[in-house]
């Protein structure tokens, strides 16, 4: 149980630590090349802008603050797997494999496995360097006329392109077909389970646009995280645990720049590769109800410009002064920073909860 815990624990503050040691060279390197969007929307007159949406956004942190900050992440996390990967070999080189205990730390520190970890970390780096681009595009794109960045249905048909590749290894490679049910029965759901892996991708991927004020999607993010590191660790998936842990670590690091005033924000290579694997955590500890309540931030979010766009279309009013919500809760008056912290602390309580719910039953 104590090597299992140190497996969690060492590729966390190995990420931490590689994270905080890349990101002076990184952030160097964003505003050398400016990184970031060359023109605000609150800047346009047009009236799709509301007055609200135009006070709440500051124009020069907008336009002077990278949006590429997530490479931070999954580049924590890339070389946290290759140092623990090499380690391995390494050491059983050097030091030798007879020895029972060494036999068994050795085993313990590389987290790289065909069944648990093998197909998230591929999803994180795809998914993320597909994000890297559609920033770049945002940033670079009309002045070498390849437009505004890649568009919503062309982002939507990546996430199910790469779920449906998850769908396929879940569903036949590792023979998943029911859902858990808590405090209930296992659910069979037969190729169904495709569709709900599907939905439930997509779903996550749109809690992205959390990424808009300083702290909040990280802060947002690390708690999930935890709460299936967690879940992990009890279903004694150490491999997968130690994957979350190194997320974890790479999104510490990030928020350690992140909080106001930000030195950067996430982007989409930051928030697609990591909403995909979130939503692949929860199918891989077959505890993807809970879902909804660890990640209920996220969804709340997401549901909250859905409404916004559903009223303004059918009804021509508005429910929210701005979407998304946490837009809405600074155009009433709430400072950035009252924001994020109230995020945080319902994120907590909401994973606490799911963690809770999923060990019980």
């Amino acid at each position: 149980m104590i090597l299992s815990a140190l497996k969690i624990l060492l590729p966390t503050l190995l990420s931490f630590v590689v994270g905080i040691l890349i990101t002076p060279t990184l952030t160097d390197f964003m505003y050398k090349y400016k990184l970031w969007k060359k023109k605000s929307r609150s800047t346009e007159n047009t009236e799709a802008i509301s007055e609200d949406f135009k006070k709440i956004h500051n124009e020069q942190e907008e336009c002077n603050t990278p949006r590429v900050g997530g490479i931070i992440v999954w580049i924590s996390v890339l070389l946290t797997v290759i140092i623990t990967f090499l380690f391995q070999f390494m050491a059983k080189d050097y030091i030798g494999y007879e020895h029972v205990v060494t036999h068994n730390i050795l085993d313990k520190i590389n987290f790289f496995s065909r069944n648990q970890t093998a197909l998230l970390i591929v999803a994180l780096i795809t998914g993320s360097i597909f994000g890297l681009i559609d920033d770049l595009l945002q940033i670079y794109g009309k002045e070498l006329k390849l437009g505004d960045g890649i568009s919503r249905k062309t982002r939507i048909f990546f996430v199910l392109l790469i779920s449906a590749i998850g769908a396929y290894w879940f569903y036949v490679k590792l023979g998943m077909n029911t859902v858990h049910i808590p405090f209930g029965v296992d659910l069979y759901l037969g190729f169904g389970f495709v569709f709900l892996f599907l939905f439930v991708t997509l779903a996550v991927f749109s809690g992205g646009i959390i990424d808009g004020i300083d702290g909040l999607a990280a802060g947002v993010l690390i708690p999930a995280f935890m709460a299936y590191t967690l879940i992990a660790f009890a279903n004694t998936q150490y491999d997968l645990a130690a994957l979350g842990g190194a997320i974890i670590g790479g999104l510490l690091a990030f928020l350690w720049f992140n909080i106001p005033p930000a030195r950067f924000y996430l982007g989409e290579t930051g928030m697609l590769g990591l909403t995909i694997v979130l939503s692949m955590f929860a199918f891989l500890t077959n505890e993807v109800i809970v879902l909804g309540i660890i990640a209920l931030p996220l969804f709340i979010t997401s549901a909250s410009s859905s409404i916004q766009m559903f009223s303004k279309k059918y009804f021509h009013k508005k429910v929210f002064r701005v979407a998304p919500l946490h837009h809405h809760f600074q155009a009433i008056g709430w400072s950035s920073p009252r924001v994020t912290m109230r995020y945080w602390i319902i994120s907590i309580i909401c994973s606490v909860s799911g963690v809770i719910l999923a060990l019980l039953s």
